[in-house]
């Protein structure tokens, strides 16, 4: 093991040869996207190039993606005296914002072999570089990111970010039954031929990019690598939490309902790359076990429970309490039917999937019953509750509707008719 000392990081690595390369052959681009980044931009490519020229046993290229910054950060200021100054540097311009915007634009356009990203602040320690790329470049893996919710990372980040960290990949779990650990640490690579191939089925330009590429890939049957990082949250990050979460909620709806439709060709992609199916294809007829429903309604339902909690909160200053918990109750409840229609209940296709879903709102009506007369009784009881009190009322109330749910899926919504099997006698008497 080799220590490689490059200014404030220092990390040991495996002594790794450089695979074969044609001459002028890029293996990896990192791209760094940056919005009004003019404090940042300059000290952070300085520190990614010198711990790459250090210790990166691959040849790189770093892209600056300026998504229509208004400072000094657009070329031809400081991106393009950098680009100017070093040649593993190069800046691309966008006139629109967008992280995934910037991402879909330069990894489509790049000749490099794996494709990758980082956050203008690298709030990720650089010593995760190489053991997020040296899977990709040999082959092992298709994707590969970084997550701060695996074994062995470690974190410094506030309560609040870490609570909405959680909850949505909570929420991941169970409406798409992601396996991924991490969605949104900004850090990951993708080979550059499954990328060509991804790019153009992911629709969303902003946040939820990284989301979106990662449950298309792994609905294909890809590899995904995971890196556990060292990770310091960035304190003066202005992404807009409450916003950022609503618009990551219908970005899973949107996706969910095009997997639970059937109209993106994954299949035509496990095909074409290789990967066989991450889980066998159920048996017809045979009902899955209790123990099993139980437990992916509960992870629905745990994930259900906190985007109604999140959606309430973004909702309640503008409508109020009752009409909140309503608006979120119906986004909450059709996501919830959709996602125990297919990972639940092992129901396919659009056989019947409207008739579901009216009986789900019939559900949904129940809920709504307990969740809104609980918020009644409790401005009857005590008027003015502080907001703390109105949410545990939520929860509380959400628990009792969800168990009801489980009861009303499967013993009415998604109850399927077995064959009886025929025992040994009557078969051998045919």
């Amino acid at each position: 093991m080799t220590p490689v000392v490059t200014g404030p990081e220092t990390v040991t690595r495996p002594d790794v040869p450089p695979p074969p390369q044609r001459p002028g052959r890029t293996v990896l681009d990192i791209v760094v996207p940056v919005f009004n980044e003019e404090s940042d931009v300059e000290s952070s490519v300085r520190r990614l190039h010198a711990f790459l020229t250090g210790g990166f046993p691959y040849t790189f290229r770093i892209t600056i993606a300026d998504n229509a910054s208004t400072d000094a950060t657009p070329p031809p200021v400081i991106a393009a005296g950098l680009a100017a100054e070093i040649a593993e540097v190069r800046t691309v311009r966008l006139e629109q914002k967008g992280r995934g915007r910037a991402l879909r634009q330069v990894w489509s356009a790049s000749d490099a072999d794996v494709l990758a990203y980082c956050d203008v602040d690298l709030s990720t320690d650089l010593g995760a570089v190489l053991p997020l790329v040296a899977p990709l470049v040999s082959g092992h893996s298709d994707l590969a990111i970084g997550t701060r919710l695996g074994r062995g990372s470690r974190v410094v980040r506030g309560a609040k970010r870490e609570f909405v960290s959680r909850s949505y990949n909570l929420i991941l779990r169970g409406a798409l039954s992601a396996r991924f650990s991490d969605a949104q640490c900004g850090f990951k690579a993708i080979r550059s031929d499954v990328a060509h191939r991804l790019l153009p089925l992911v629709e969303d330009t902003g946040w939820f990019f990284d989301t979106e590429l990662l449950v298309l890939a792994e609905r294909a049957g890809l590899r995904i690598h995971e890196v556990p990082v060292d990770w310091v949250d960035d304190p003066d990050s202005s992404v807009d939490i409450v916003a950022t979460a609503v618009a990551d909620l219908k970005g899973v709806w949107r996706v969910g309902r095009a997997l639970a439709g059937g109209a993106l060709p994954l299949a035509d992609i496990r095909a074409q790359l290789g990967r066989a199916p991450l889980e066998p294809a159920p048996v017809p007829g045979v009902p899955r076990a209790m123990p099993f429903q139980l437990a992916r309604f509960a992870a629905i339902g745990v994930a259900s429970t906190v985007a109604n909690l999140l959606l309430f909160l973004a909702f309640r200053g503008i409508l109020g309490p009752i009409t909140a918990n309503v608006a979120a109750m119906v986004i909450c409840a059709v996501v919830n039917t959709a996602a125990n229609r297919r990972f639940t209940f092992g129901v396919r296709g659009r056989e019947r999937a409207v008739t579901h879903q009216f009986q789900g709102l019939v559900v949904f009506g129940l809920g709504l019953a307990l969740t809104t007369g609980a918020l009644g009784l409790l401005t009857l009881a005590a008027p003015g509750a502080h907001l703390a009190v109105e949410v545990a009322v939520i929860v509380a109330a959400n628990l009792v509707a969800t168990v009801l749910r489980f009861v009303l899926f499967r013993s009415w919504i998604f109850r399927r008719e077995t064959t009886p099997v025929p025992t040994l006698e009557k078969a051998a008497a045919r």
